[in-house]
């Protein structure tokens, strides 16, 4: 069968270099540091949304052409991947400014300051600059595993701003490609095309540019998180609590896959309560690593009580919304909109706690994997702060083991529209800022319907060469 990679695979690239080179005007530049190209954020802003609507359609157009291709196309996977993240690898840090925030407070603990109590203003100078005013004196919500690569960036680089960003992104790459190599082995355990798999969580522009491009250390966490779950099911249950708690401790969330471990390790055991068994194992283990890996980071225990770090009345959520639009419609002041929050915020506790519910009654039927899966989208819909790469916490489980091709075709609808939402430099758009952005998106989209146009003839004559 004829399968042609290098027209999509292409396409991506372009888009990709294009997003890296428009973010040289519009991304999340320093402070500080004069970048070439930093005169130029309008035309930078378009340069970024060509790229991105490239990507996307690059993105599509691979899934079409491997969609019924033999496993084998995992490898041509892997050189997809290193194509399309390389232009990223080198651009400013993009869609966030959370990078500056994660050296801030690796040169924090090098300097032996606690991150649980302090942010990063007690640290001045560059780096610390460069953190968003809201956070400057916000304490860690980081786990001891995270804190432990951030102090090791710090150390060899210091206040050396650009190298630190590049060395964030490499161990961005190193969650993902710990990703790609596991989800491989989740999609076969469930009868899943690994390709499909690979295609729709390791691929998927909002992974990329949110991931690799801004440099998040939720790679990390989906990362490991995968491989615990995929050492779960080829039976080696201690390493996999181990693999998961390393990434709760990277990101509490990834926490709920100790469940889906404990019920697949259940499955595995014969004899009498295999949950009990299962799950008493799974705490005892991984309560013993959470206090071995405490002590070796000696940061201690402050990041259970910095939990509540991504609540603030500036972040946007389902239920916040909810909060402000039922203090504007009760005419309510600040104290008002401050209890309808509270009160909405609870109800979206509540709201995960039901689908927890059901997806616990529907277990057998939905299956570990799949159940974490959508207790994590529902995580990230009720919780008290949204983010567009939260999503990839629930598509990574999904995207292994979902069979249905609405389910797939869904989550791939919806995280192109999140590709979409940021903004380069992560703030809020403007009306001019959008007008520019949709510009950006309609000449990249002309720029993919040339390109298709163009290859089509060729494509097809290759296609009735090789029958």
């Amino acid at each position: 069968m004829f399968i042609d990679h290098a027209a999509p695979r292409a396409v991506g690239l372009l888009g990709s270099a294009l997003i890296a080179l428009g973010g040289l005007g519009a991304g999340a530049l320093p402070v500080g540091i004069r970048l070439p190209g930093a005169d130029h954020a309008q035309l930078g802003l378009v340069g970024v949304y060509s790229g991105l609507a490239l990507l996307l359609l690059g993105w599509w157009w691979y899934g079409r052409v491997t969609r019924h291709a033999p496993d084998e196309t995992c490898r041509t996977a892997w050189r997809t991947l290193a194509l399309w993240t390389a232009p990223l690898l080198v651009a400013p840090p993009m869609f966030s400014r959370d990078v500056y925030s994660y050296l801030a407070q690796g040169l924090m603990i090098h300097s032996g300051m606690d991150v649980y109590r302090h942010g990063p203003a007690v640290l001045g100078g560059m780096i610390a600059e460069q953190v968003p005013a809201i956070w400057q004196h916000t304490p860690s919500p980081y786990g001891p595993v995270f804190l432990m690569v951030a102090d090791a960036v710090a150390r060899p680089l210091g206040s050396h701003l650009i190298l630190g960003v590049i060395a964030m992104r490499l161990v961005a790459v190193a969650g993902l490609a710990l990703l790609a190599y596991s989800i491989r082995l989740l999609a076969r355990s469930a009868g899943v095309s690994p390709s499909a798999a690979t295609w729709l969580a390791v691929l998927n522009p909002l992974t990329l540019i949110h991931l690799v491009g801004g440099a998040h250390n939720d790679a990390l966490m989906v990362g490991l998180l995968a491989a615990g779950l995929a050492a779960a099911v080829r039976h080696r249950p201690i390493v996999a609590t181990l693999l998961v708690v390393a990434a709760a401790l990277v990101k509490v969330p990834a926490a709920l896959g100790l469940c889906a471990v404990a019920l697949i390790w259940a499955a595995q055991l014969r004899g009498r309560w295999p949950q009990v068994r299962a799950g008493s194992a799974v705490i005892a283990t991984a309560a013993g690593a959470t206090v071995l890996i405490t002590a070796a980071a000696g940061t201690g225990y402050g990041w259970i009580g910095a939990l509540s770090t991504p609540i603030s009345p500036q972040n946007w959520s389902l239920t916040s919304a909810l909060g402000r639009w039922t203090a504007a419609a009760l005419a309510q002041d600040s104290v008002g909109a401050t209890v309808a929050q509270g009160v909405w915020r609870w109800a979206g506790m509540l709201a995960t706690l039901i689908v927890a519910g059901l997806v616990w009654t529907y277990r057998q039927r939905l299956g570990p994997v799949y159940g974490l899966g959508i207790v994590l989208v529902a995580v990230v819909a009720f919780g008290p702060a949204i983010r567009a790469w939260y999503l990839v916490w629930g598509l990574v489980p999904l995207a292994a083991v979902a069979s249905d091709l609405r389910v797939r075709r869904a989550l791939a609808g919806v995280c192109a529209v999140l590709v979409l939402i940021t903004l380069p430099d992560g703030f809020a758009p403007d009306a001019e800022r959008v007008l520019l952005a949709v510009l950006g998106a309609l000449i990249g989209i002309a720029t993919f319907l040339a390109v298709r146009l163009a290859v089509a003839p060729a494509t097809l004559r290759l296609a009735r060469m090789s029958r």
